[in-house]
């Protein structure tokens, strides 16, 4: 109690009135003692203009934020040399010195205290004169960027090697480079009541819908929460099916596969301090496309893909058969597997379904140990880790030599289709489960389940499972396969519906 009386006591009084005063003191005292109190990285550079009646200015700005020679040469030298005409005064002052004085490429007038404390966050230097009541707010922006790298999450062998950092307006300028066109727009919107974080929402004005762009701008401006850290928060928040472990909105490091996804039709969201950006809508069959499939000979390309829709299969499904077989169905396996398969499992102690969950458990492990530890020490550890530990548990006769093949070719799976592999692990426990308790029928079940619920999703209105449900031609041409090129006249019939045509001069035959 005593705490809290004296942090009330010791609280600034209130203002009263947002807006700026004409008095320079008046307002040094508000942002000294209210807006900026105990916040030592604020700095108040006082001066005067030149003349028989000099002006008193004050230019404030966040320490670290900003560059310093830049407010020097084009703020305070060109202001101190200056002299203010005899008749110029109240908020004629702000415009001359704003329109003949600063050497600045963008500045605004700013009317409140609680927007210069917003301009100073984001890199501004604010310009306080006295007899005004307007401040002046000068761009000048100057933090530590990271250099533009390749995106470790989503190397290729071909393709560009340019990856997103978490600067916006350089993300920005990245997707502008692929789309050099007047179509491509772009909308500001700051969510967080603490962080104010900017949020960017990038289209095609004469491709996309403008309902979809409306929808996500709408979803976005409704989140209500104190901070926006990274993209995974306007993920999360207003993602269709939040229940369901599968994604309905795409993330990625690729200023190109942005690119890519936005002349499709879709739209991108990127957030300020962040290096994924996300694109929406998000269907499945994007989980089993990679950039490369599009810079790559189109058989080649098609091979990939159909070895990733293989793999999903593989990871997801060969632990649950692997015990639906040898707990049930053993008639079904040929006589020399299954003799082979029941003398390694003579000594095993544990029935499959342990061996399968106790296994599976122990990769994760190494493989969450792998990720979270420094990249040399990681890998290490994950191979050596794998080899040891499964060869001592044969030894041991903990578990069987044909679980440990059946574990390993299930981990190795997940990781061809990366962006799946941890709903790939969720899929696979809860078919193993029902596997052990109803056999082969326990599995059929489970993936009618699943089914059900790929056929129920939408993202933003699309279905999930478009493209892959559809056999309109132009729909099918980049599902299972990718077609050359010149076939894939037409953008997707879900997402493009404004201008469908990809390939000019062609006809589109029955994708219309």
């Amino acid at each position: 109690m005593f705490f809290w009386k004296r942090t009330q006591k010791n609280a600034p009084r209130p203002r009263g009135l947002d807006q700026l005063s004409s008095s320079l003191a008046v307002n040094l005292h508000w942002l000294k003692s209210d807006v900026f109190a105990n916040d030592d990285t604020i700095v108040f550079r006082s001066f005067k203009t030149k003349g028989k009646r000099p002006l008193d200015c004050v230019l404030v700005y966040a320490d670290n934020m900003v560059k310093h020679e830049y407010l020097s040469q084009f703020v305070l030298r060109p202001m101190m040399r200056a002299v203010v005409p005899r008749g110029v005064r109240g908020r004629e002052v702000a415009r001359y010195l704003s329109e003949q004085v600063l050497e600045s490429d963008g500045s605004e007038f700013v009317t409140s205290y609680s927007a210069i404390g917003d301009k100073l966050m984001d890199g501004v230097g604010v310009l306080l004169i006295d007899g005004c009541p307007l401040a002046i707010a000068v761009d000048a922006q100057g933090w530590a960027k990271r250099a533009v790298t390749e995106p470790p999450t989503e190397s290729v062998v071909r393709g560009p090697r340019q990856g997103f950092g978490e600067d916006l307006g350089v993300n920005i300028s990245m997707v502008r480079l692929k789309l050099s066109s007047p179509n491509f727009k772009t909308k500001f919107v700051h969510v967080g009541t603490q962080s104010k974080t900017r949020v960017a929402i990038l289209y095609l004005d004469n491709v996309t819908s403008l309902e979809l762009v409306e929808e996500v701008q709408r979803r976005i401006e409704q989140i209500d929460i104190d901070a926006v850290l990274d993209s995974g928060y306007i993920q999360e928040l207003i993602q269709d099916a939040p229940f369901s472990p599968f994604p309905t909105i795409g993330q990625t490091e690729r200023p190109d596969v942005v690119a890519a996804k936005i002349l499709e039709g879709r739209v991108a969201v990127l957030v300020d301090g962040s290096p994924f950006a996300l694109t929406m809508p998000y269907l499945l069959v994007e989980a089993f496309q990679a950039n490369e499939d599009y810079y790559n000979h189109w058989i080649t390309a098609s091979f990939h893909r159909l070895v990733r829709y293989i793999s999903f299969f593989i990871t997801t499904t060969t632990p649950a058969l692997y015990i639906a077989l040898i707990s049930y169905h053993p008639q079904l396996i040929p006589t020399n597997l299954v003799v082979s398969i029941a003398a390694s499992r003579k000594n095993v102690p544990f029935p499959g379904i342990v061996e399968v969950v106790a296994m599976g458990l122990v990769f994760e492990i190494l493989r969450e140990g792998g990720v979270r530890l420094p990249r040399p020490i990681g890998q290490a550890i994950s191979i050596v880790g794998a080899i040891v530990l499964g060869d001592a548990a044969v030894s041991a006769s903990l578990v069987s030599a044909p679980m440990i093949i059946v574990v390993g070719i299930t981990g190795v799976a997940g990781f061809v289709v990366p962006n799946l592999n941890d709903i790939a692990v969720l899929m696979r426990l809860s078919l193993v489960l029902l596997a052990a308790i109803l056999g082969l029928y326990g599995f059929v079940l489970g993936a009618i389940a699943i089914a059900l619920l790929l056929s129920s999703m939408e993202s933003f209105g699309v279905p999930y499972l478009s493209t892959m449900t559809t056999l309109v031609p132009q729909d099918v041409k980049d599902t299972l396969v990718r077609v050359p090129w010149w076939q894939m006249i037409l953008r997707p019939r879900y997402l493009a519906s404004k201008d469908r045509q990809r390939l000019q001069g062609q006809d589109g035959g029955g994708g219309r």
